[in-house]
């Protein structure tokens, strides 16, 4: 018999910011069991259930990992429904409304040499609390790993076209050319059904058979490129991506330039009429400096921090949603839409912000909308193959010396106004520059987020930051 907190602490596998995260190795037929036996057995103290719910996305290992994860379902007397390769909201929004558990094989947008879990109890995404007691359970099990084809249900899929379909009109986008920039994501079958269904052209674009990590927070050259390629020989309207669990959109505006994840959620938060925001600290402040929103609060970087705020907002505000940098949308409560209600999903999700654009920009240019928000710019990057040890010794050195810490990377002239530790070091200037390190929680990463008053400036700051950090000794 196997002990799932042995399997756990020998896998190397760590909870990132959303859901374990590991290399694909790490994720062996054991260490996939032994997280479901003892998430499982963590829910099973709070709801009643019968059945589990499983997906995927377009990952070359995530087939096998479900498979060891429905055979471990079985063992415990359960009902698996395995939905197949479906984007994380639509699993996370069936299970919701049939009250069960789910289970999500996703590393994200990480290189495809790594791969995750995410997992939702019946009321939705775990917290910090759940993870640890998933890691410190105590559970005995035994191995046994079907090799049989899965069954799939598309009952996921048709439950989040039916959400999204509802939204708008089904003339909405008639006459309007809209690409999919499909690569790999799990989504890549749906989107185009629904943005035909609402009367739009649907132009496919560069549909991949290998696994593309798109990072909607550091949105490659090329990719910024090739959309403005794409506006030019397809004479498009509008382009629509996500990453490859499909949780994190990439939109563009009318001219084919992608919007900055933030900007997109303050867009659609207004358009959705909210009240109060939760939102992690790495995103523009313009969502205050707007005055749109009654209350906004900050939390650290993940989506389960933004969730654990919603409690708190919801005890004085009707409507309560958040969004993340990286334009993941969380809807924290009922809101009504046009007449309708949209059921609330507290996690992230790719498509309502893009439709909540598209009815923010009927009469006007997605541009220009952008451009009516207050002048503030941000800019993100990262260092890949960054041990996470290194980066927290940097910053703990530079905790203690901000100015000295600035000056090392060549920011000479800078004055530290403010330093905020809620997740990494956040460090406001008096002239209302922001530089702001941290390392992934998802994979050995350092990124610097930046804001300032000028795309350029942003630019400049997250490039200087990010080389000069490689080479400059800090003690």
């Amino acid at each position: 018999m196997l002990m799932t907190s042995n399997v756990l602490s020998r896998s190397g596998i760590q909870f990132g910011t959303s859901g374990a995260r590991g290399l694909v190795e790490q994720f062996t037929p054991e260490a996939c069991a032994a997280f479901t036996h003892a998430f499982i057995c963590s829910v099973r103290n709070q709801f009643e259930f019968e059945s589990v719910a499983i997906a995927i996305d377009n990952r070359p290992s995530s087939p096998d990992m479900a498979k060891a994860i429905v055979s471990a379902v079985k063992q415990m007397g359960l009902t698996p429904i395995y939905y197949g390769v479906v984007p994380t909201p639509a699993l996370a929004y069936v299970a919701m409304q049939d009250k069960m558990p789910c289970i999500m094989v996703t590393g994200s947008h990480i290189p495809f040499d790594r791969n995750g879990l995410k997992f939702y109890r019946p009321d939705g995404e775990i917290t910090k609390g759940d993870e640890q007691a998933i890691l410190n359970a105590n559970v005995e099990f035994s191995l046994s790993v079907s090799e049989e084809e899965l069954f799939v249900s598309s009952k996921a899929s048709e439950a989040y076209l039916d959400r999204n379909v509802s939204l708008l009109d089904k003339h909405f986008l008639k006459g309007r050319r809209i690409g999919i920039y499909e690569h790999s994501s799990a989504g890549r079958d749906l989107y185009g059904q629904l943005f035909e269904s609402m009367g739009a052209e649907v132009i496919s674009l560069e549909r991949s058979d290998e696994f593309v990590p798109i990072d909607t927070e550091a949105v490659s050259e090329a990719d910024k490129l090739k959309a403005i390629g794409w506006f030019q020989q397809h004479e498009l309207d509008f382009i629509f991506s996500t990453d490859g669990d499909g949780d994190r959109p990439l939109v563009s505006d009318e001219k084919g330039n992608w919007l900055r994840g933030d900007v997109l959620g303050l867009l659609c938060a207004k358009e959705l009429g909210i009240e109060a925001l939760a939102l992690p600290v790495s995103c523009n402040t313009s969502v205050e400096l707007s005055n749109v929103f009654p209350h906004t609060s900050r939390t650290k970087i993940g989506s389960p921090y933004v969730i654990a705020e919603f409690d708190h907002l919801a005890k004085n505000h009707e409507s309560v949603a958040g969004f993340e940098a990286n334009g993941g949308f969380l809807l924290g409560s009922d809101v009504t839409f046009g007449g309708q209600i949209i059921k609330a999903l507290p996690t992230r999700d790719a498509v309502l912000p893009a439709l909540m654009l598209l009815s923010a920009s009927k009469d006007i240019a997605i541009s220009t909308l952008v451009e009516l928000l207050p002048k503030r710019f941000t800019h993100s990057d990262r260092i890949q193959n960054f041990a996470t040890e290194k980066s927290v010794a940097i910053l703990a050195s530079a905790q203690a010396q901000p100015s000295s810490f600035l000056s090392a990377l060549g920011f000479e002239s800078a004055q530290v106004e403010f330093v905020d530790q809620t997740d990494g070091l956040r460090i406001t200037l008096v002239n209302g520059d922001i530089i702001h390190f941290r390392p992934s929680g998802n994979a050995p990463e350092l990124r610097c987020y930046a804001e300032s008053d000028s795309e350029m400036s942003a630019q400049r700051i997250v490039n200087q930051a990010l080389q000069n950090i490689q080479t400059v000794h800090f003690s």
